[in-house]
């Protein structure tokens, strides 16, 4: 599982069970420190070029000396914000051909946003709540 990190995210709302995590803004390295030691199965790291420039020293050591490697990528794009499930219900109902609007009826989804969710969507990133879980590895 992969889940995103922001300075301000508490650690106790990281599941134990996270295997890769991307910092969106810069973490300090007493909270790098603290998420490491808590997170047994962590394998990987990955954050924005602009991020990892602007990630201190003193955190990227800490980093490196964990021997947990830091993926520099790009996650553009706002998350969606429609619950898992239901993302699942429209995508299944448009693989069988129905009109958009026999979505929209059935699922309570906006056509506009049915169409882009079929047609243009990446889909690997959605909101659970507050937080931001990435659904490809």
């Amino acid at each position: 599982m992969k889940q995103s990190v922001y300075d301000a995210t508490p650690i106790s709302a990281i599941p134990k069970e996270t295997t890769q995590l991307h910092f969106v803004r810069p973490v300090k390295s007493s909270k790098v420190e603290k998420i490491i030691s808590v997170l047994p199965m962590l394998s990987k790291i990955s954050m924005s070029k602009s991020c990892l420039e602007r990630l201190a020293p003193k955190t990227k050591k800490i980093i490196k000396s964990s021997g947990i490697p830091i993926n520099v990528s790009s996650e553009r794009g706002r998350a969606i914000e429609i619950p898992f499930n239901k993302l699942l219900h429209v995508i299944e109902m448009s693989k069988d051909e129905r009109p958009l609007r026999e979505i929209e009826e059935t699922t309570g989804v906006p056509k506009s946003t049915v169409h882009y969710l079929v047609k243009y969507a990446s889909r690997t990133k959605i909101k659970n709540g507050k937080k931001t879980v990435y659904l490809d590895g």
